[in-house]
């Protein structure tokens, strides 16, 4: 079985139209004991058990997990405020951090934790640091559809040739940071013709693991998903049973977004020096060698850290490195991914 973080529910609106439904998947966080800490944790939960594990026998320090979507928790922790039990939140894309961040549920990160992520891949004001990237990128069957035939640009996808060809899954949490490539790169109003373009021409899905199914099997010619899919289900599948491959979009090209995955101290939390040990342990040498081992596929946010061997170095495919301030808080990409009917 795909250890996929499951099905994600794509949120439309803002965080805050997430009350009702947060209320009942979270309920109480348990323990407020000096020596564990509460996460909110929207990353892959395989993943983040393997970081939790090694830094409990590292510390001593039990970590008390709560998983869910990002967008979900981060719901909740607005609707808890200062109440909230977490110390930690960690969130699979940024738009979800600098909402909180706007909020200021945030708290101000040591110097000593920011400065092992490059600069850019943390919060421009420092309430929060990354700590994996993934690259978007397409997964194409070459029996359906040749190399040579692939568009350098995402945007092309829009075009009439494509229908029928292409595949997204507008309810992934994963969507709405492309639309804010877009619109970072191109604007609004080219955002929203893309976007007309996709609701012609694409076969949509639940989430990025159900396209790179659907084009593994040839039920349709290529997917957009983040390039870490492809990679899982290769380790599920084998490499005999893989029929389709990966393709990276133009270097320049907002279809080449990398995503970043972000840890932060909530301002509220009262465990201030094991909350901010935790965020230290996610971005040393220890904690990223973890990240690079596993089988999510994710690049570590480190670049003295080599990734899973698996994955070509990130220097050498192409990928766009757009300002989380300008991905932003995901409130435009969703409010125009709704106006085009893809949801």
């Amino acid at each position: 079985m795909m250890h996929g973080r499951g099905r994600r529910a794509f949120r439309t609106c803002s965080l805050i139209a997430l009350a009702g439904i947060c209320a009942v998947l979270l309920g109480g966080c348990g323990s407020s004991s000096g020596s564990s800490i509460v996460l909110y944790n929207g990353q892959h939960a395989e993943l983040t058990s393997l970081l939790v594990a090694a830094f409990e026998k590292k510390t001593g320090v039990k970590v008390q997990i709560r998983t869910n979507d990002s967008a979900v928790l981060a719901d909740q922790i607005i609707q808890e405020g200062d109440a909230s039990p977490a110390d930690v939140y960690i969130s699979e894309n940024s738009p979800e951090l600098i909402e909180l961040q706007r909020r200021g549920l945030l708290a101000q990160l040591p110097r000593s934790i920011l400065d092992r992520a490059p600069r850019g891949d943390d919060s421009p004001t420092g309430n929060w640091v990354g700590m994996a990237l993934r690259v978007s990128s397409l997964a194409y069957d070459p029996a359906l559809v040749p190399r040579s035939q692939l568009p350098a640009s995402i945007l092309d996808f829009a075009q009439p040739q494509w229908k029928g060809k292409i595949a997204v899954a507008p309810t992934d949490s994963d969507f709405p940071p492309l639309v804010g490539a877009v619109i970072a790169k191109h604007g609004e109003a080219a955002a929203r013709t893309w976007l007309a373009g996709l609701k012609r021409n694409a076969r949509t899905y639940q989430d990025e693991e159900a396209v790179v199914s659907a084009v593994n099997r040839g039920d349709v010619a290529s997917g957009v998903i983040n390039q870490y899919y492809w990679y899982r289900l290769q380790l599920e599948l084998g490499e005999k049973a893989m029929h389709s491959a990966l393709y990276y979009f133009s270097p320049n090209d907002a279809g080449a977004v990398v995503n970043i995955s972000g840890a932060a101290r909530l301002e509220s939390s009262k465990r201030q020096k094991n909350a901010e040990r935790f965020i230290s342990f996610l971005v040393s040498r220890a904690g990223q060698q973890i990240i690079a081992a596993s089988d999510d596929f994710e690049y570590p946010i480190r670049p003295d850290v080599a990734p899973n061997d698996s994955l070509p170095p990130l220097a050498s495919i192409g990928h766009t490195s757009i300002s989380v301030a300008s991905l932003g808080n995901g409130e435009l990409a969703a409010r125009l991914i709704r106006q085009a009917g893809l949801i």
